[in-house]
């Protein structure tokens, strides 16, 4: 009987962020207006990269991948919190539960990759910046975003596999808005000592690794670019700040998610919202506040949209 899967649960409740239902419309209301700024501002970016020219380098491809995962990392958890609002009792059916843990990790571990490959294309651009076209010619960036597509994929099958392999006899309460791993496992009629072990080294072990690498490898190009005396050492430096911002605002809510034990702390639900609705907002934002050739590349095309929608 070991080997069978014991799975009697059909679906989980959620228990959302409260449960006072004037708050929930107030809520609705307030999130449905983040949604809908998160996905209008990411969008917008993706179509700044691939229809305006000066925005058709490596950086700026990245960077319309990472606001592209950003609208799909929102778009995952987002609307199911919304309906949650407008409903007496938020659940979700277990197939649900798996496939919103697996996209939710896919996005996640792209996102990850993708930050380190930011990383890399700046390296490449601030130390050989004479061979960085040749460097990153169309075939080694193209193999790049296709391992962390593959990576994302790696990370997130393993995820799953652990969970579906786990019997849920009840309760099937989840204390949030959405399934992610740690809740679900809590809920597990087993020992989960092995579970949560592998999924700390899969989700918190590879999380801070690569976050401490990107910190290292930023300070040492923010330290290669204060030591040079270029016409683009100011911009060298600013974007560097950005991606180090982006870095922080990706992985600190995501360590400190993965990297404690699995029982209930007074902010996870608070990190969890920031982390799945609020920080997806805050890349468009702060590319948009920072970038030159980002505001640019946007006035030009409004300036393009204007006279036709005149006529």
């Amino acid at each position: 009987m070991e080997g069978e899967n014991h799975t009697t649960v059909t679906e989980f409740i959620l228990l959302g962020l409260t449960t006072d239902p004037e708050m929930k419309l107030l809520l609705f209301a307030f999130f449905l207006a983040v949604y809908a700024i998160t996905v209008t501002g990411n969008l917008l970016i993706v179509c700044l990269v691939v229809f305006e020219p000066s925005l058709h380098t490596p950086m700026y491809f990245l960077l319309g991948n990472l606001s592209f995962l950003d609208f799909c990392y929102s778009t995952i958890t987002a609307p199911k919190m919304l309906v949650g609002f407008l409903m007496r009792t938020n659940t979700i059916t277990y197939g649900g539960c798996v496939s919103q843990i697996f996209f939710f990790h896919f996005i996640g571990g792209i996102k990850i990759f993708l930050l380190t490959i930011m990383a890399y294309d700046r390296y490449v651009a601030i130390f050989y910046p004479l061979r960085y076209m040749a460097i990153m010619n169309g075939t080694i960036f193209d193999g790049l975003i296709g391992a962390s597509w593959v990576g994302g994929f790696v990370h997130s099958i393993v995820q799953v596999a652990i969970i579906v392999q786990l019997p849920f006899c009840g309760p099937n309460v989840l204390d949030n808005f959405y399934c992610d791993v740690p809740q679900v496992v809590k809920l597990a009629c087993t020992n989960t000592f092995a579970a949560e072990y592998a999924m700390f080294i899969n989700s918190g072990l590879v999380t801070t690794t690569c976050f401490i690498l990107l910190l290292i490898s930023y300070g040492a190009l923010l330290i290669k670019v204060k030591m040079g005396s270029g016409q683009g050492k100011n911009k060298a430096a600013s974007t560097c700040i950005t991606h180090i911002i982006i870095v922080f605002i990706m992985f600190c809510p995501a360590i400190y998610v993965y990297c404690h034990p699995f029982r209930d702390f007074p902010f996870d639900k608070l990190v969890g919202f920031f982390h799945t609705v609020v920080f997806p907002l805050m890349n468009p934002m702060i590319y948009t506040l920072r970038n030159k050739e980002v505001k640019v590349a946007m006035l030009r095309m409004l300036r393009k949209y204007k006279p036709r929608r005149n006529k």
